[in-house]
């Protein structure tokens, strides 16, 4: 990244605004179920501690569509922080996150303390993007530091706007993330293989695309792949199908083998009469799929096949599960690809929801080398697409005598 990063600028005594992705699950009492991305934001928060900083921490919660309703406040996010931190750092939640109330309790603030501010989407000016609201986020600080990547391809205020006003730089969550993905898509080690899943080829097709052109093999699993099939004839049952794609499939798999990829589509699948845990289901090969069934996940000779080309990968990249693993009855096939990848010596990187909680389930999350905090902001990459809220953060100028990126 030619961004500046966090130790890039001065934040010592200063008053620096950290955008985080606190958009944590929460039980029906509000408590948190899964605090990942608070921990992961750590490493900058505590830096920003050592440098004596006033740190405001910006974040939102859930979808409360720019009014003030309270089981959507950062609360119980300040809290779970708090424990996170040493006894001497003060944690408090602002009772807004703009305004008169809010700068008063920030000059009020130790140096070494935290701030949470309440829900930016309390306010619509947030998601749309309005440039007042951005101005008023900067007004409480002097330097912004952005590290919610899981939001980085979203155009909002506090994501685009506030670095307009102060000089801002990329945190160490937001830094290890474009390093990984730059050492597993951009520069891997070879041979690099892609394992993708879920339900639409639109969803994925950019990636699919990309991918052909940078990857040595491209596996398909889930859903996704029952259009890879019907594009070559063969019958697919009552399984998803976009039949409006069926020609940019046949075109992509004509793409894979100019570019040398090697595309791998499952060979046999579980299938049941209804989308049903309690279902009767079988093995068949894809070619025998039963006219009025529905496959839900790949087969035992799929994940054989699948685990077999990934036994030589120096680097592996996965998004997306293998069938609705939701229901333990078509799950063995993405967790047979957990078990495959966590034991492989490759360096593996993981993103997306589904993905992400499928090793969550299977305990073997610290078995894989990195898993992306970021769901939309992690596919937008792997289509090679630029994501707003890394663009438009402070430039590193290259020295012209060297061509070493310094500080601007």
């Amino acid at each position: 990244m030619y961004k500046l990063f966090i130790k890039d600028i001065d934040v010592r005594r200063k008053r620096v605004m950290v955008r985080t992705d606190y958009n944590v699950p929460l039980d029906d009492e509000g408590n948190i179920t899964d605090d990942t991305r608070i921990r992961a934001t750590l490493p900058t928060i505590n830096y920003l501690l050592d440098e004596e900083a006033k740190v405001i921490i910006a974040s939102h919660l859930g979808r409360p569509e720019g009014k003030a309703i309270p089981k959507y406040s950062l609360k119980p996010v300040a809290r779970r922080l708090q424990r996170f931190l040493s006894e001497k750092v003060k944690v408090t939640l602002a009772g807004d996150c703009i305004g008169p109330a809010v700068k008063k309790q920030i000059d009020e603030m130790r140096c070494g303390d935290v701030m949470v501010l309440e829900n930016l989407r309390f306010h619509p000016g947030e998601e749309k993007n309005d440039p007042t609201f951005a101005k008023e986020l900067a007004s409480l600080c002097e330097v912004f530091i952005q590290d919610a990547f899981g939001n980085c391809h979203r155009k909002h205020a506090s994501m685009i706007g506030v670095d307009d006003h102060v000089p801002s730089a990329a945190g160490f969550l937001l830094k290890k993330e474009m390093d990984y993905f730059e050492k597993a898509v951009n520069n891997p080690m070879r041979p690099v293989v892609a394992l993708l899943g879920g339900a639409k080829v639109s969803d994925k097709i950019k990636i699919v695309e990309n991918l052909s052109k940078k990857m040595d093999k491209v596996l398909i699993g889930g859903a996704m792949a029952f259009t890879f099939l019907k594009a070559q004839g063969f019958c697919v049952g009552k399984s998803l199908v976009e039949d409006s794609m069926l020609d940019v499939v046949k075109n992509l798999m004509d793409i894979s083998r100019k570019n040398g990829t090697k595309l791998y589509l499952p060979v046999d699948f579980v299938v049941a009469e209804t989308f049903d845990g309690q279902a009767e289901t079988k093995v068949v090969p894809y070619q025998e799929i039963p006219d009025k069934w529905i496959a839900l996940d790949i087969g035992p000779a799929t994940t054989k096949l699948f685990i077999e080309a990934l036994q030589d990968a120096k680097t592996i990249v996965w998004n997306g599960p293998m069938g609705a693993f939701e229901l333990d009855a078509f799950s063995r096939g993405t967790y047979a690809m957990v078990d495959a990848v966590t034991s492989s010596h490759a360096s593996t990187i993981v993103g997306g929801g589904d993905t992400d909680m499928a090793f969550h389930k299977s305990g073997k999350t610290h078995e894989v080398s990195f898993i992306s905090t970021g769901g939309g902001a992690f596919l937008k990459l792997l289509e090679g697409g630029e994501l707003p809220g890394i663009a438009s953060l402070s430039d590193r100028r290259k020295s012209p005598r060297d061509g070493q990126s310094v500080p601007s």
